[in-house]
């Protein structure tokens, strides 16, 4: 059985993006860069919710071959465009870049990924994830804290109808006073 982790960027009061979707707050350092990067070498499959593909899809196909990238972002759009990704959407009906889309039911599909064999799966969206997390699907938390307070946005979390007890099993401090948090689901 594969694991399914949900890791994202999150301010401090709980939020992956600020209103207007605004990101600009979760500048990585080049450590914390290179953890990113080195998770999407180590994933075997990421899913992806239609909006979060369409802004890494429209940026990491050639980030490697815009003038100035660097040694780090070369290496990252390279893992991104070999690592297999599947985005789950009903709104789009091409996707490229060593992917596949699915149209229906996305807690059916992920549920039938997860009992396959392989190497960890990470989910990526707000909205997926809430449909994973609600469902009980996702076996990791991997929360990464920037000390910045949004006041509003997309939320990391989503309402649930019964808790999910978690054990820690890293912490981690980046530069500027990030912190990784990474929980597994108690079963």
């Amino acid at each position: 059985m594969r694991k399914l982790a949900f890791a994202m960027n999150m301010s401090l009061d709980g939020y992956i993006a600020a209103p207007g979707d605004d990101l600009g707050w979760s500048v990585p350092s080049d450590e914390l860069f290179q953890w990113w990067s080195d998770r999407v070498g180590a994933t075997g499959l990421a899913l992806y919710g239609r909006k979060l593909w369409e802004t890494m899809s429209s940026h990491w196909p050639t980030a490697d071959k815009q003038p100035g990238a660097t040694p780090a972002a070369i290496e990252y759009a390279g893992r991104w465009r070999d690592m297999p990704k599947v985005v789950f959407s009903s709104t789009i009906s091409t996707v490229d870049w060593n992917t596949r889309l699915v149209t229906g039911d996305a807690v059916t599909e992920i549920t039938r990924l997860k009992a396959d064999d392989g190497d960890p799966m990470d989910i990526v969206g707000a909205t997926l994830a809430a449909a994973a997390m609600r469902a009980g699907l996702i076996d990791e938390y991997a929360i990464v804290t920037h000390p910045v307070l949004v006041g509003g946005g997309t939320p990391f979390f989503t309402a649930l109808d019964n808790w999910v007890n978690l054990s820690l099993v890293e912490t981690r401090t980046f530069p500027d006073g990030v912190v990784l948090t990474r929980y597994e689901t108690r079963r």
